[in-house]
């Protein structure tokens, strides 16, 4: 089903970074002059939503120097191939994601495990609103590429890769130093429909591949300077990094 955009579904963070809102997750476009970086395209229903959100920014999807991608989870990769087939985007990701993208395996939450958890508040809304954006749907990256050096890449905003496993094993979050922002992808999210509670958390355990593993890489990241969190699911949390691992931890140990 695909998502129609309104205007209230992005939010400019920055002179040259927006966080925008798709269906139930977010991805975040880092602007320099005329050409963008892209952090993850939501889901496959999503793909529309995409392109009308750069077009708002004043963008066009070959202004999109690369996609990177925090994991391949459908509902993070749903644009991704579109825009590296039609307009030669390429898709860059850590190299533990690459396979996974490629679907070579899909290491995602299955019709199974979300049955098993029905039962629970909000479990199947989420479900039936997943499976309408195209959470079920084949939509792999054919040609995904590993990054091309480490540290810092040469890509509007600079973006620096921080390889953060357990959710999937090639999860990576991505820290804008000279803003001060962290895009947290599934490392450190903010809210979502399965979620009885707000603020920074880790996701319900369904979701990771490897929870206990999730939990130890918010280590890896609660000492970067940044006090601005652009989470792949809920609201742009202003804070400290390690005020949000803090509270994840707390949440966590619930």
């Amino acid at each position: 089903m695909p998502r129609l955009l309104s205007e209230d579904d992005i939010v400019r963070v920055e002179s040259d970074v927006y966080s925008v809102s798709g269906s139930n997750t977010n991805w975040i476009v880092i602007r320099d002059g005329d050409s963008c970086t892209l952090v993850d395209t939501g889901y496959p229903g999503d793909r529309d939503a995409v392109l009308a959100s750069l077009r708002a920014i004043g963008l066009d999807p070959r202004s999109v120097a690369a996609v990177l991608v925090t994991h391949a989870h459908n509902d993070h990769i749903g644009a991704a191939e579109h825009l590296r087939v039609e307009y030669g985007v390429p898709v860059l990701m850590h190299s533990e994601e690459v396979p996974h993208a490629r679907r070579d395996f899909l290491d995602q939450v299955s019709v199974k495990q979300i049955l098993a958890q029905a039962w629970r508040p909000g479990v199947l809304p989420w479900a039936v609103h997943a499976l309408r954006a195209g959470g079920t749907t084949h939509a792999p990256v054919c040609e995904p590429e590993t990054f091309p050096t480490p540290g810092a890449l040469d890509l509007p905003g600079a973006p620096v890769p921080v390889h953060t496993p357990g959710h999937t094993k090639g999860h990576c979050a991505y820290h804008l130093p000279g803003s001060g922002i962290l895009i947290t992808g599934d490392a450190l999210v903010t809210a979502h429909p399965t979620s009885r509670t707000g603020g920074p958390q880790l996701l319900p355990g369904m979701f990771h591949a490897d929870r206990a593993r999730a939990l130890d890489s918010l280590a890896l990241v609660e000492d970067l300077g940044a006090d601005l969190l652009l989470p792949g699911h809920g609201p742009i949390h202003h804070g400290s990094v390690k005020e949000a691992v803090r509270r994840a931890r707390e949440h966590a140990d619930r």
